[in-house]
């Protein structure tokens, strides 16, 4: 399922080359045929990601919520500015990937599923629907393309309120003290293992099963132990290496999570997702600290990977 950067970079996508236009909606697929006439012919005013979850805002307040969900997976064509991946040139500060490249030009641009983006010159425009299409919004420059998600819907700004209530803060979007302290709270309250509650979104919104992992081996924390056990200041720890963390993977585009790494390693790293985490994936390998095995198993319906030394 992608993670809440991937859903921060489409939403940078839309504010640079949707919002301000006319948007012509349709439904090749045919069932959001409704919903695409309510959209079609408005103007597209903002563009908002919270944690998981996309918020495309048109005039007369109406808006569109999307929820990729495992499969789920926007293309953008036309003139879109791709994303370039440039190993030991990308830093921690650089600019948004999405507007790096200057001008942008004919292309056509898959985020999310992972962030499998691919940027493929077009022959012309707009081009046609590819696979089952369940929304198409197009400008006079560029399109955007909706296959797979969970939720697709058209919804006034009181149900916008209503599922923004659900969530827990976003570090992208609930910056400072406020989001930090929600955080806490959320997590004190709780006599729930810190490995659940970190893929809960009413605790914490935008965190998967990546970054729940890194996270948790970068705080050295053991993810069984009950929230409320958990000293506040490891929180807020906690809390802030996920700003960073996700912070980073909206510029760079990769769940990069090891830090100091030589020129040569963070283009290893970024080139290659073996590469690029402590314990993600790396099951029965030894952990890179300690060299005890990591450990896979099931929480919250996902696998987990820990070391049982450095996480003990």
């Amino acid at each position: 399922m992608p993670e809440g950067h991937s859903i921060h970079r489409i939403a940078q996508q839309f504010n640079r080359h949707f919002v301000g236009d006319v948007i012509r909606a349709s439904s090749p697929q045919g069932r959001f045929a409704a919903g695409a006439r309510e959209l079609d012919g408005r103007t597209m005013t903002e563009a908002k990601a919270v944690g998981k979850q996309l918020f495309l805002r048109f005039d007369e307040d109406r808006y569109l919520r999307v929820h990729l969900g495992l499969y789920g997976a926007w293309d953008f064509a036309g003139e879109v500015s791709a994303p370039r991946f440039e190993g030991s040139t990308v830093a921690d500060d650089a600019e948004p990937s999405l507007s790096s490249i200057g001008a942008p030009r004919l292309t056509r641009l898959r985020m999310a599923e992972q962030e499998d983006e691919r940027g493929l010159e077009l022959a012309g425009f707009p081009p046609e629907p590819v696979g089952a299409v369940r929304v198409r919004l197009l400008t006079e420059t560029s399109v955007a393309d909706l296959r797979g998600p969970t939720a697709c819907e058209v919804i006034g700004p009181d149900e916008v309120e209503r599922q923004l209530a659900k969530l827990g803060p976003d570090p992208m979007v609930d910056r400072g003290r406020r989001g930090e302290d929600r955080f806490v709270a959320n997590v004190r309250s709780r006599n729930v293992a810190i490995g659940q509650l970190l893929m809960d979104q009413s605790v914490v919104s935008g965190i998967g099963n990546v970054f729940r992992a890194e996270l948790l081996f970068r705080a050295r924390l053991n993810p069984h132990k009950p929230g409320r056990e958990i000293p506040e200041d490891q929180l807020r720890e906690l809390w802030r290496d996920w700003a960073k963390l996700l912070k980073r993977a909206v510029k760079v585009g990769q769940m990069l999570t090891m830090d100091g790494l030589s020129t040569a390693r963070r283009e290893k790293a970024i080139a290659s997702q073996a590469d690029r985490h402590w314990v993600y994936k790396r099951q029965g390998l030894p952990c890179r600290v300690c060299g005890t095995h990591i450990l896979i198993e099931e929480m919250a319906g996902r696998n987990l990977y820990w070391c049982p030394k450095d996480q003990a």
